[in-house]
């Protein structure tokens, strides 16, 4: 958690100065146009027998945001997962399928008014809320 905070501090220090929540929309505009109906496969391949397969296809909608990750193994599909956004432009669902493409889980967000998250909740399949995951941002402690 330190680790994770103290990253978090770096970065924040390395930010330009005056640079605003709407500029970092815009340098996200910017990146998300280079990924604009992209689709990305990446593959492994065994040192010894050179046999070559798909580990993971990530999909980008027309706008740039990742709507679907699907990992492989050898034998298939191992997890799926997709993602819906917002008018804000920010990840509101998520939602996880096991190997044979059924719910495992989904999640929904909240953010604050600054774009960072403030809360996540899980819920199974059946729509049943499991969980609630609370976002507490601290600088410095």
């Amino acid at each position: 958690m330190k680790r994770f905070l103290l990253l978090a501090f770096i970065a924040f220090l390395t930010m330009p100065l005056g640079m605003s929540a709407q500029e970092l929309d815009a340098a996200t505009l910017a990146k998300r146009a280079g990924r604009k109906n992209l689709t990305i496969k990446e593959w492994n391949t065994d040192a010894k027998s050179k046999t070559r397969w798909l580990d993971r296809v990530t999909t980008y909608d027309s706008e740039g945001r990742k709507i679907e990750q699907i990992e492989y193994a050898s034998y298939g599909q191992k997890w799926r997962e997709t993602y819906e956004y917002g008018e804000n432009g920010r990840v509101v669902r998520e939602v996880e399928y096991d190997d044979r493409d059924k719910p495992k889980s989904i999640r929904k967000y909240e953010y604050n008014a600054d774009g960072t998250k403030k809360k996540q909740y899980n819920y199974a399949p059946n729509g049943r809320l499991q969980t609630i995951k609370v976002f507490e941002y601290v600088i410095g402690e």
